[in-house]
């Protein structure tokens, strides 16, 4: 028989937040029945209102806060609250640093893995952080809009400020959005699938400030380019490539395949530890460059390298990490599954004249069966996974090739703790604190670093 909610749509109550999701909504519970609630935090009395009841739980809002946590900031604009953009910029950010040092905890102590969680590492300003923005622009009382989707909805709310990307991207989109009105270019409308600019998507070098500007479009061809694009180099003195990216198809997916080079280069520069990246349209580059060189020096240092080692890069991408450790080690093997980031990383070995870095095509579980069969013998592996982690493949592999340490540097603590159970199953344990990483500030999003040792 199905059990009945205690609550119903609509229905008003007072009750005490007890506790912070994932996702960075409030809990409050009635007879042990957990109700999510945006914009609450943990210790407030508040006012409820339900906005949705499924079996197992319920949604709700914020009617009234009766008691305020001294952890809640006050200086924060709702939309980045309302659309999902900042979901924890409600919480102080000492609050949100302790926020994911528990939770990594939390996951640990369910999986009975005794470990410490350093204090999380933090950013001096955590806002306006972010090098890339991808802005939908749909059609908004006649005229092309940019903003953000409104949370669990396709409707687009009007935004120019995003609070934690780069402001110098945001004034650009809003510059953009203008050019494009100006030449009533239509914006994309995705129930009839018609129109032209899905989205518009600008990269700024951290430290170069050089400025891509990426329009990606429904149809193959931009009315009025020819005008429209020295309307953009004159008002962006910074953009040194223009780039139209198709895509025809259906989807959520923002990009297409085919990108046309309208005006300037192909990629953008950018230096991490003083090594040169060129990133293009489809490149994975790190959207926060400042805490990316906090995070991969602290990854070199907590392995310890001495100069001797042979490495395994098993996420290498367009070559970030494999670069950035070039010189501290002996040699490094990159392996990666995307085509056009092999493309990328051997451009950067170039680029930065590294000699010792070598990059396959390939998945790392199988390439790691291969490379074990011809004898080769890691000293140290890196694993810098999405957040879906490892497969157990990879791991079985990984752990068969015997390295001394697996250095793992995890976007998501619920697939780090599970990859790190069957580690320790295969004769590895972790040495020294896990650290987290505060990659995202205003996010729920935690970065960290583990490092684990083979039993002898």
């Amino acid at each position: 028989m199905k059990k009945k909610a205690p609550v119903v749509k609509n229905q008003e109550f007072d009750a005490e937040v007890i506790d912070l999701t994932y996702q960075g909504n409030g809990v409050v519970k009635v007879d042990d029945f957990p109700i999510f609630v945006t914009n609450a935090v943990p210790g407030e009395k508040i006012r409820v209102g339900i906005t949705k009841v499924t079996t197992n739980y319920a949604f709700g809002r914020v009617v009234k806060t009766l008691e305020a946590s001294p952890n809640r900031n006050n200086d924060v604009n709702s939309a980045a609250l309302t659309t999902g953009i900042a979901p924890l910029a409600h919480l102080k950010y000492d609050a949100q640093l302790k926020f994911k040092q528990q939770q990594i905890s939390e996951l640990f102590r369910k999986q009975h893995v005794d470990v410490n969680v350093a204090p999380t590492i933090g950013m001096e300003n955590p806002t306006g952080y972010r090098n890339k923005a991808q802005i939908p622009a749909r059609e908004i009382k006649g005229q092309l809009t940019t903003g953000f989707f409104r949370r669990g909805s396709h409707r687009l709310m009007p935004i120019e400020d995003f609070y934690i990307q780069d402001p110098e991207i945001d004034k650009a989109i809003v510059i953009i959005r203008d050019i494009l009105r100006k030449f009533h270019v239509a914006a994309y409308d995705e129930v009839h699938h018609k129109g032209v600019i899905r989205n518009i998507m600008v990269r700024r070098g951290y430290y170069s400030h050089e400025m891509m500007v990426v329009l990606v479009t429904r149809s193959k061809r931009i009315p009025g380019a020819n005008i429209i694009i020295p309307e953009i180099k004159n008002a962006l003195p910074e953009v040194t490539s223009i780039i139209q990216n198709v895509n025809q198809d259906k989807t959520n997916v923002i990009l297409g395949d085919v990108n046309h080079v309208l005006w300037g280069n192909k990629v953008i520069k950018d230096t991490l530890f003083d090594k040169t990246f060129a990133i293009g349209p489809n490149s994975f580059y790190q959207v926060n460059p400042q805490t990316t060189e906090v995070l991969y020096k602290l990854a070199a240092d907590k392995a310890e390298l001495t100069g001797d080692e042979t490495v395994i890069d098993a996420y290498s991408g367009i070559g970030t990490i494999s670069l950035t450790i070039a010189d501290k080690v002996k040699s490094v093997l990159g392996v990666e599954v995307v085509p056009a980031a092999i493309d990328d990383a051997k451009r950067n070995a170039d680029l930065n004249n590294v000699h010792n870095v070598k990059f396959e095509l390939g998945k790392a579980e199988e390439k790691m069966v291969a490379w074990q069969q011809d004898g080769l013998q890691p000293d140290v592996i890196f694993v810098d996974p999405p957040r879906k982690g490892l497969t157990p493949e990879l791991i079985d592999a990984a752990a068969k090739m015997a390295p001394k340490k697996i250095v793992y540097i995890s976007c998501n603590p619920a697939t780090l703790v599970r990859d790190i159970v069957q580690f320790e199953e295969n004769g590895y344990a972790i040495k020294g604190d896990v650290q987290p990483v505060d990659q995202f500030p205003q996010t729920t999003h935690i970065e960290s670093v583990t490092v684990l040792e083979r039993k002898d």
